[in-house]
């Protein structure tokens, strides 16, 4: 069997694998959902006075629907075209051709692979932007600095993802690392991807704050909320509400430090604190630090869904928001493994550059299976 032969079998597997998938995900059906939402938008009635955030959030939803069945779409005629100019080369045994044609092959299945991570996004948040806390637990410096480094870590995330980052609230330790910071994602699923980093993560390493070299363990909580749209209803009273006003701590020249233009809003029956300084105005800040304290609610109300739904089933998942979901060993030995799912790596500095997509592909699969048990 010569090289281009060999090539015509993995393709053909791959085709398959392609094929199969593309009908799992009922994708021509797709193109119904597309053209509803499209009638629904040609409707008058939806650019009526006090519609104008329903009318967003559902040309949203049709770009987000489109750009999915769109990428499918060139996939697919790409594994066709592939498939053709494969044929004709056996035909003329154009066996220089091999090695352009097996890079062009390792290409789609890159591609597949992305479009098969996304296609487990079923959740109706899940193509949201998305809001992003990271407060360090309790040991001073040793946590601080932690959440420092999840920090870092996140944003690099981000940056391969294409995904814009704005940093709303950003608290600095005393010595080092961060008391607070909350982040704003904007881009394709961000909330999705991001959703499976819900929950506390903990370090085990050799403190470079100890002079005596021990070992110390420490730990951050990251929180994950969509953002959601405006008629979404969320019951917030305002009796329920604490709000301060405080100086900005962060960037923003002479005129942070003349008015207290940040915005703290507790939210008393919860105790949900979201805070915002990344505006000069405090009007602006309030606004933004209300967008946070409803995902906030939001989410915290899908959560007792969840707890509803396996009370009801009498199963117990893994999937816990508020509990340890990975471990972060650097010493005696390099391991990074995620409680829920057991997918581990000893790729420690790569994961602290932002490469996560082995534990969101483990979490969003494993979600995928539980849900459909």
């Amino acid at each position: 069997m010569n090289a281009l032969q060999e090539l015509e079998s993995e393709y053909e597997s791959f085709a398959q694998q392609v094929h199969k998938r593309y009908h799992e995900l009922n994708l021509p059906a797709l193109e119904g959902e597309i053209e509803m939402l499209r009638k629904k938008l040609e409707d008058p009635a939806l650019w009526g006075e006090g519609k104008l955030t329903q009318m967003k959030d559902l040309q949203q939803k049709l770009a987000f629907l489109e750009r999915k069945f769109e990428k499918w779409q060139s996939l697919k005629q790409k594994v066709q075209d592939l498939g053709e100019y494969l044929q004709i080369a056996i035909m003329e045994n154009a066996q220089e051709l091999a090695s352009e044609y097996a890079e062009r092959l390792k290409e789609l299945k890159k591609e597949f692979e992305r479009l098969d991570l996304e296609s487990l996004f079923q959740e109706e948040d899940d193509f949201r932007n998305c809001f992003v806390n990271i407060h360090p637990g309790a040991g001073g410096t040793e946590s601080q600095d932690w959440a420092q480094m999840l920090l870092r870590a996140y944003l690099r995330y981000c940056e391969r993802q294409g995904f814009s980052v704005e940093i709303l609230d950003y608290q600095s330790g005393e010595e080092a690392g961060i008391k607070n910071v909350t982040l704003y994602v904007k881009g394709e699923n961000a909330y999705g991807y991001l959703k499976s980093e819900n929950g506390v993560h903990r370090l085990v390493r050799i403190s470079p704050f100890d002079a005596n070299k021990r070992r110390h363990t420490s730990f951050a909580a990251v929180h994950v909320s969509p953002e959601i749209p405006e008629d979404v209803e969320v019951d917030i009273q305002e009796k329920d509400l604490r709000i301060d006003t405080f100086r900005s701590s962060g960037a923003g020249g002479q005129h942070v430090n003349k008015t207290e233009s940040a915005v703290r809003i507790t939210h008393i029956p919860t105790g949900i604190v979201v805070t915002c300084q990344s505006e000069r105005s405090q009007i602006q800040n309030r606004q933004t630090a209300m967008k946070m304290l409803r995902a906030r609610l939001y989410e915290l109300a899908q959560e007792e869904k969840r707890k509803e739904i396996e009370a009801k089933s009498g199963e117990k998942t893994d999937i816990s928001w508020g509990h340890q979901i990975r471990s972060y060993v650097f010493h005696p030995y390099n391991l990074v493994k995620d409680l829920r799912t057991g997918y581990e790596t000893s790729r420690v500095q790569e994961v602290m550059d932002g490469d996560f997509t082995g534990f969101i592909d483990a979490y969003l699969r494993q979600n995928k299976e539980w849900k459909s048990a």
